[in-house]
This record gives C-alpha cells, sequence and structure tokens, in this order.
C-alpha cells in the first residue's frame, strides 16, 4: 500500500515538476517565471521526495526516507529564499516588470519606506 502511495506522490511531484518548467518558458517576465519556478518546483521536488520517504519506510529503508525528508527540508527552506533574494536584486538593478504588469507594490513600498 505504501508503495503505491509512494508512486502516486512521485507521480504528483514530477507533474508539479513539469508545469513549473513549462512557466519558466512560457512566462513573460523574471518575476513570474521565479514565482512558477519557485512555487511549482519546490512542491514538485518535495512531493518526489515525500514518495520517496513513504516508499522508504515502507519497505524498511529508514535511512534513504530519513535522509529525503532532510533533503526536502533544505529544498524548502533554500527555494524561496533564493528566488526571494532574485527577485529583490532584479527589481533592484532596474529590470523591468512585464507591460501587462497592474503594480508594483515593493516600489510603493520603498517609496513610503523612504
Amino acid at each position: 500500500m505504501s508503495e503505491t502511495i509512494g508512486y502516486i506522490m512521485i507521480t504528483v511531484g514530477v507533474l508539479f515538476d513539469v508545469l513549473g518548467c513549462v512557466g519558466l518558458v512560457r512566462l513573460p517576465d523574471v518575476y513570474n517565471r521565479l514565482q512558477a519556478a519557485t512555487k511549482c518546483v519546490t512542491l514538485g521536488t518535495c512531493l518526489i521526495l515525500f514518495g520517496v520517504a513513504v516508499m522508504g519506510f515502507g519497505s524498511g529503508q529508514n535511512a534513504m526516507a530519513v535522509k529525503s525528508l532532510i533533503c526536502a527540508a533544505f529544498v524548502l527552506i533554500t527555494s524561496p529564499t533564493g528566488a526571494h533574494a532574485l527577485a529583490r536584486g532584479s527589481h533592484k538593478a532596474g529590470v523591468p516588470l512585464w507591460q501587462g504588469s497592474v503594480i508594483d507594490q515593493y516600489q510603493e513600498y520603498e517609496e513610503t519606506k523612504s
């Protein structure tokens, strides 16, 4: 039973990773691409790792399962942090938003802070 749940989680994770990759290619600017990469790929990678953990605990390979959970925690911490740093650096460097963007809340925040 745990093997089936693990395979389902891995399959859903791969689908999220594929959608994140499509978002990287199809979305118009750096900020939208970062959002696609961060949300879809983080969720997809964590689902893959959780699926491996479920399969590992189910088959008695506890060391592999624990390692996959540690990797998932690492991905959950580093991926959003890296995307935030890239987005903030891009904004401070003057990378323009997509022309269809409605509002720039970070710019408004910087103006009110000063």
